[in-house]
């Protein structure tokens, strides 16, 4: 299906030390002012970033022409969390589930090789959510509201259609899958089921199953 509730613009931005406060506070605004009800966070393992940055979020809104927006979203919904490891991080960041992550950090491959929930994820200190909204072409249809925990942003793929079939080939593979197919209907009370494997072990495998019974394990020769 392609359809996803789509809710307020949500921004993560994992940072240490190997980047400054005015980088991360910039980064932070600039996705804080879609509106008034957009989550900012920055994480790091770095405190002095992270104070660093607030005082520099403070410095930007005196500035910033929409800072009457942004302003709203970060004393609403802006975080700061200090982790202390990389590891702790991703951690913290799959449960945020953000609908954009951005990794400013020694090693952002790090968190591209180990996070799960996320909707676009923008690596390194050249890379930014506003290159990916408006220039480098990744698509901007992307879970909200935790949604990145099972979907991930909108693709050609949700528009195709995929049909799966199954074929075997062999009398020998038949009645090997048949054996096992048997038991576990036996055990789950589908009589029905265990018969259409049932006939096969007999016409393929040359073993006489009871009707509605199921296949004993073949003992193997000694």
């Amino acid at each position: 299906g392609i359809d996803l509730f789509a809710g307020p613009t949500e921004t993560l931005v994992i940072a240490d030390e190997t980047v400054d406060g005015e980088l991360c506070a910039t980064d932070l605004l600039g996705q804080a002012e879609h509106g008034p009800d957009s989550p900012a966070i920055l994480l790091t393992t770095s405190e002095k970033l992270a104070r660093d940055t607030m005082a520099q979020i403070e410095r930007l809104l005196t500035i910033l022409p929409t800072a009457d927006v942004a302003r709203k979203a970060w004393e609403a919904y802006g975080e700061v969390i200090v982790a202390d490891s990389d590891e702790e991080m991703v951690r913290i960041a799959d449960d945020i589930a953000s609908e954009h992550v951005q990794v400013m950090t020694r090693d952002p491959d790090y968190f591209l090789a180990n996070m799960t929930n996320y909707g676009a994820l923008f690596l390194g200190p050249r890379t930014n959510v506003a290159y990916g909204d408006k220039v480098i072409g990744t698509n901007h249809t992307l879970p909200t509201k935790k949604a990145s925990r099972y979907t991930g942003g909108l693709w050609v793929g949700k528009f195709l259609k995929t049909c799966t079939y199954q074929r075997v080939v062999t009398d020998e593979a038949s009645a090997m899958i048949g054996e096992y197919c048997s038991r576990l209907c036996a055990l789950e009370g589908f009589a029905g089921h265990g018969e259409q494997a049932n006939i096969r072990v007999r016409r393929y495998g040359g073993r006489n199953i009871p009707y509605a019974g199921a296949a004993a394990p073949l003992v193997a020769a000694e």
